[in-house]
Order: C-alpha cells, then structure tokens, then sequence
C-alpha cells in the first residue's frame, strides 16, 4: 500500500466546505484523503500542516550546518537541522507527494516555500560534488517512483491558457522546478479558479476539481 503524504499550505484553518471564506485546497485535499480512504480502507495519511504551523526558514545556521558533512556537525548544528531532517524523512517514506496550495501574488505562500528549502537538502535528497564537471548535481529521489500531486486555487482564471495568464502563474512550477530537481519527475495538477468572482463560474470550477481529485485518487490508489 502507497505512502500518502498530504502538505497544506493555505493561511486559511477551514475548508471551504464547512466555512465560508474558507480553503479552496484543504477541500481538495481533504477530497484526496476521503477517495484514498474509501478506495484503501485502512490507509494512513500523513497530514503535513505548514499553512498555520511553518516550518522555519532557512538562515546563515541552517546553511552552515546543511553544508558542513553530517560526521563533522556539531550538536547545535543537529538542532538546527531536526526539524528539516523530520521534514526529509517524511518526503522520503512517501509514494504519494499532495500538495495543496493556493496562489498568492502569482506564487506559492512563504510557508511553502519555506518547507521547499527545508526539504532540498544536499547529500539527503540531492547530491554534490564539484569534482564531477559534466554533473556535479544529481537527483537522490529518481528511483523512488514518487507522484507528486498539486492542488492549487486562484483568484482569476486563465491561468492554464497560453493567450492570458498563463506566464504570471508562478505555483505549479514553483512546486514542480525543486522537486524535480530531486528527482520526482510524475505530476498532476488540479486547480479551482474564480475564487475573487464568486458566482456560479466559482461554483462550477469546484465542482470540476473536485470530480477530478476523486477520479485521480482512485486512479493512483488502484495502481
């Protein structure tokens, strides 16, 4: 049975579902896990919640201590890093990567990107060395056959047509560039639009998301 790793990065705690002015990705990632449940009863999920509970950026420690060889780190080099270790281990034990983020000024929150540099870990999820000229980096997850599954929300529309949007929208590849790097090269996205509108276009872009994170669940669960 696949490892199912959920990551919520909305600032908003409810899903639209339940609340108005809630979370158009918690309820699409909360579609997610009910799919995967039915269709795997017994299933466990690891929720992630960094939308309300931020993983800490990286600063001049983080880095010394991400750089320095895990043999020569010293104890508050350790500190530094658990909480990015915990993260790595997380993305390491999955098969199945969902991250649901909404778009805030054409890219992901600051809480994801924070996670994102938490979990591009050098000598964890991708190696290094400045001696291999023709390829001194290289992916440490490639043979993990990991799935990455993006579920986002926009204010505006068009953000997948080539003749409007399509350049300002900086959330899937802001996702999709890191981890690749990584290694993990199968994606999906899913995305509702409208959300500033507020009519029935709204209503209907959910409606459309979430048949599709429903089919796509089932899909991955069945494989």
């Amino acid at each position: 049975m696949s490892n199912v790793l959920i990551v919520d990065a909305s600032a908003r705690s409810a899903s639209s579902h339940f609340a108005s002015f809630g979370s158009h990705t918690r309820r699409l990632s909360l579609k997610f896990a009910e799919t995967w449940r039915c269709r795997c009863p017994g299933a466990t999920i690891l929720h992630r919640e960094i939308g309300l509970l931020p993983p800490t950026p990286v600063d001049p420690d983080w880095i010394h201590a991400a750089f320095t060889p895990e043999q020569d780190r010293s104890f508050w080099m350790q500190q530094r890093l658990a909480e990015s270790d915990k993260l790595v281990d997380e993305l390491i034990a999955s098969d199945i990567i969902v991250i649901a983020s909404p778009m805030y000024n054409f890219g992901v929150p600051a809480q994801l990107k924070a996670y994102i540099d938490n979990v591009v870990r050098v000598g964890r999820t991708f190696g290094f060395d400045r001696n291999r000229e023709d390829e001194p980096y290289w992916p440490l997850l490639k043979d993990d056959n990991k799935t990455l599954v993006v579920l986002s929300s926009r204010g505006d529309h068009g953000y997948d047509d080539a003749s409007r949007l399509k350049n300002q929208n900086h959330v899937e590849p802001g996702i999709v560039t890191p981890l690749s790097y990584l290694g993990i090269e199968k994606h999906h996205y899913i995305a509702i639009e409208f959300d500033e509108f507020a009519d029935d276009r709204l209503e209907a872009s959910i409606a459309r998301a979430e048949q599709e994170v429903e089919a796509l669940a089932a899909e991955l669960a069945a494989q």
